[in-house]
């Protein structure tokens, strides 16, 4: 899904082509490939100057990607908060939101 590479300042990120070519071309400052992975359905992201908000949108591309169906299905339509479980506002109780 992704690793950090040697250098400390470089994510690899397997987030399919589309995705890769979309960011590259938008925000080549934060999103970028080598020859190396050209034909790897992965982008390069730099650090140092990704904004939280972008690397948490490729990674969760690249989460759906790896996902299993199951949890995925469950979890269409909501955010996932910093540990990775939905927000509370989107937390459902028995196929029905909460009461408030």
């Amino acid at each position: 899904m992704a690793r950090l590479k040697e250098d400390g300042e470089t994510l690899v990120v397997k987030c399919g082509f589309d995705e890769r070519d979309l960011r590259m071309q938008f925000q080549p400052d934060m999103f970028f490939t080598t020859d190396h992975y050209r034909g790897y359905p992965s982008v390069l992201v730099r650090l140092t100057k990704v904004r939280l908000k972008d690397l948490r949108e490729v990674i969760e591309v690249a989460w759906r990607l790896a996902a299993p169906k199951k949890p995925l299905e469950q979890g269409r339509g909501s955010r996932l908060d910093a540990r990775g479980k939905r927000s509370r506002s989107s937390q459902r109780v028995g196929g029905r939101k909460p009461d408030a």
